[in-house]
């Protein structure tokens, strides 16, 4: 968290616009914030409300409050949130000590299909207001969480969930109430900004040989097991943590006398039975060197991955449309650097037009991230 925090103030962004909103902090980190003039804490229990007392007194707390997330993908309450029966506990210590609740937080879980749970929370909110103004506090923020879907084909829509949130806001903080609204839409806006080109760096056919299963041809049925330069311990740990089933496209198209598929699976660079990034696929015959691309991999990708078995940092290429690339340059570059680069550099027009004279890396570099 202090990289994250030293990040966002070196790009110009002031400490009063700084929530830092993870309800477990390591001391040091309470103490950086101090350090750095950033105000907004969350917490959601007494021992962390004691050490916000103790190494950052003059900060002003935001209570996270336990959701109904049981249908997320990445459900969070057992870990984070205070329950409605706590929170009036909660808000009378921090009165006591002397540290001002300023507002409310929570999180439905990342992948929540369930809009009513959206509705329930913001009302519980909103009782948690009431009983902190009638205490003293000033509240005066809502935090809405994050985990809101960035992909096409997701089971809701993010325009069906803001619908709900809208018309949950206008019944229990309707406009001009003079509560500030928050939203964390980190998933939201980088998920279907990054797709991943992979290597294959080993293969080997496997014989599933169990009784009375055989080939048309009478031959033993077989699986072909794939291992990528990246794992679920790397760049596929939303595996891990999002449950999810990457689905590769294949760069090198099949001709058509290759066209059979074989079942098959990804496994990652790891010696662990646990690095398994896919199964069930089936997939024309792929070699050693070959190419697979995943659409989608922008969020919690790079930056959770781990440096674990010695696996290389991703190198990551940007592209954009010719379209975007002509409205945007004239803010980009200086006039005089914008001619100097009109006859050698030629912006990618998509992600699979690779030329001779391109200003970034090829796209399809090892490990790499476009």
């Amino acid at each position: 968290m202090h990289a994250e925090m030293e990040l966002v103030q070196r790009i110009g962004v002031p400490a009063s616009k700084i929530i830092y909103a993870n309800p477990c902090k390591q001391i040091a980190q309470i103490k950086y914030a101090a350090k750095h003039g950033v105000q907004l804490l969350s917490f959601d229990n007494e021992a962390e409300l004691a050490k916000v007392v103790k190494s950052h007194p003059s900060a002003k707390m935001v209570l996270c409050i336990a959701t109904d997330e049981s249908h997320s993908l990445s459900p969070l309450s057992f870990k984070f949130g205070a329950s409605l029966k706590s929170c009036r506990h909660l808000l009378e210590n921090a009165k006591r000590s002397h540290v001002e609740v300023v507002g409310v937080s929570f999180h439905v879980g990342s992948g929540c299909p369930d809009l009513h749970a959206y509705t329930q929370s913001i009302a519980d909110a909103r009782l948690v207001f009431e009983i902190g103004a009638e205490l003293g506090h000033g509240m005066h923020i809502l935090d809405l969480g994050g985990g809101f879907p960035g992909l096409e084909g997701a089971k809701v829509r993010f325009e069906e969930i803001a619908s709900v949130i809208n018309s949950a806001l206008d019944l229990y903080f309707p406009e001009g109430c003079g509560v500030d609204i928050l939203a964390r839409l980190g998933r939201y806006y980088v998920t279907s900004a990054f797709t991943l080109a992979v290597s294959i760096i080993a293969k080997k056919e496997v014989l599933l040989d169990q009784p009375g299963r055989e080939e048309e041809n009478g031959s033993t049925p077989k699986t072909i097991v794939y291992h990528l330069g990246e794992g679920v311990y790397g760049i596929f740990n939303s595996v891990l943590f999002d449950n999810t089933c990457p689905t590769p496209i294949l760069q090198k198209r099949s001709s058509a006398e290759q066209q059979s598929l074989y079942s098959s699976s990804l496994w990652g660079p790891m010696a662990d039975g646990r690095d398994r990034v896919a199964e069930g696929l089936w997939l024309p015959q792929l070699h050693v060197g070959d190419w697979l691309v995943f659409e989608n991999m922008g969020a919690y990708t790079v930056g959770m991955a781990s440096p674990l078995g010695g696996t290389q940092t991703c190198r990551v290429t940007y592209a954009m449309s010719r379209v975007a690339w002509e409205a945007l340059r004239g803010q980009l570059l200086p006039a005089e650097q914008d001619e100097d680069t009109e006859g050698m550099c030629k912006p990618l027009s998509c992600g699979w037009e690779i030329t001779d004279t391109l200003c970034v890396g090829p796209v399809f570099t090892p490990a790499s991230i476009m």
